[in-house]
């Protein structure tokens, strides 16, 4: 099945992240399968548009037992691929032999050089989806498992080892076991020959494994561990200086309107560039970003002043959207709009302190008013830059001392 995303649903607040793909539901007067959408989601809920209220795995177990979802269409064959004629195999390493490991002699079917993955059964797709919902999660996934399994038994080729990357392999959906090691040109064979004992042959019907086979079996899983080792330590070389762990929650500033005025403890309010703090750019004073912003923004002195002396933030940023801009505005904004929250933290350490309070959260800065340029839009759309600066004007903070008091290199 082909996963799509993204989705989600709302519970007390709290985005829960879902992924959706298309089955076939069953009609439950007419009987006849009609095309629908199934959603799982991280918390284990699963919706199907028909089915009413949501459920959960073991509803969709049912369903699917029960035939009232399914997997496959109408016309679909579900029963087991057809099998072309065997040929002989002389030797190891015969044409045709992609598998890099089968050898001995005797039948071997088409299905053992086949690039198809297994059919797609009611089971396999409960186990796709239980899977799923431990991606979106954030839990290791059973391919994730087995690839652990593989780097595992690829350092330390033991006995136990074996067999636990055998258990994790056959713990993967059926028709998702071809994919399991990520490698196009061999798929699941290595694991096949490496899990048949010496003289038997692969899966009842492919080539006879000898000692050579599970060797090279072997030897690929030690290259592979030894593959992943350097990606490791490059990985790390290049992201030496990545944040360890995964840091605090992303953190929203609303934009919010107080109609009796400013409470007396605003908290992350003083993040919004309407709140109200008198701050000095160049040889100016203005009453708050906003209206420094858009005062600097207007061409006409007359009404760069008109802004300057707005009685609101939000007043000024009315005026300034309905003025006539600088022409050169576009390759200043930016800078301006740095050097504005600059000035606001460094000559306010009481703000400064509410900012480094926020740590290394990111700042998604959302709005009703500005430009998706400054604002992140819940489609993907805005570009935040307000948050971004407000993390450029925090890190600034954090190495110049409490507050801004010092440089940040000395």
């Amino acid at each position: 099945m082909t996963w799509r995303g993204a989705a989600y649903r709302v519970v007390d607040g709290e985005r829960i992240d879902g992924a959706w793909c298309h089955v076939w539901r069953r009609h439950p007067f007419t009987g006849d399968y009609v095309f629908d959408d199934l959603l799982v989601y991280a918390d284990g809920t699963v919706e199907c548009a028909a089915e009413g209220e949501p459920g959960d795995l073991e509803g969709l177990r049912r369903m699917l037992e029960s035939g009232r979802i399914s997997v496959t269409g109408p016309r679909e064959v579900t029963g087991p691929r057809e099998v072309t004629e065997p040929k002989e195999v002389t030797g190891p390493g015969e044409a045709g032999d992609s598998g890099g490991g089968a050898v001995g002699g005797g039948a071997r079917p088409s299905g053992w050089a086949s690039r198809a993955p297994r059919p797609l059964t009611p089971e396999g797709f409960f186990a796709e989806a239980a899977d799923k919902v431990e991606e979106l999660s954030g839990r290791p996934t059973l391919r994730e498992r087995c690839a652990e399994a593989v780097r595992r038994f690829g350092a330390d080729p033991c006995a136990r080892n074996r067999e636990l990357l055998r258990e994790a392999y056959l713990a993967v959906p059926p028709h998702l076991r071809v994919y399991a090691l990520g490698d196009m040109d061999q798929q699941d064979r290595p694991l096949r020959i490496l899990f048949t004992a010496v003289g038997e042959p692969v899966e009842g019907d492919g080539p006879v494994v000898t000692e050579e086979a599970h060797q090279r079996a072997v030897d690929y899983f030690r290259s592979a561990a030894e593959g992943f080792a350097r990606a490791r330590e490059q990985h790390s070389v290049r992201q030496a200086d990545d944040p360890e762990g995964a840091g605090r929650p992303v953190l929203t500033s609303h934009e919010t309107v107080y109609p009796q005025g400013w409470p007396e403890r605003p908290g992350l309010f003083v993040l919004r560039n309407e709140y109200p703090v008198t701050l000095t750019c160049g040889d100016e004073t203005f009453d708050s970003v906003l209206h420094g912003y858009w005062s600097l923004a207007a061409a006409d002195p007359a009404e760069r002043a008109r802004i300057r002396h707005a009685a609101t933030g939000r007043e000024a940023r009315e005026l300034g959207t309905r003025t006539a801009l600088r022409a050169d505005w576009p390759a200043l904004r930016l800078a301006v709009m740095t050097r504005l929250l600059r000035a606001k933290f460094t000559q306010h350490p009481e703000l400064a302190r509410v900012l480094l309070s926020t740590g290394d959260a990111r700042i998604s800065y959302t709005g009703f008013a500005d430009s998706r340029f400054w604002l992140d839009d819940p489609a993907g759309k805005g570009r935040n830059w307000t948050g971004r600066l407000l993390e450029l004007v925090r890190s600034e903070l954090a190495g110049s001392g409490p507050a801004g008091s010092g440089p940040a290199c000395s």
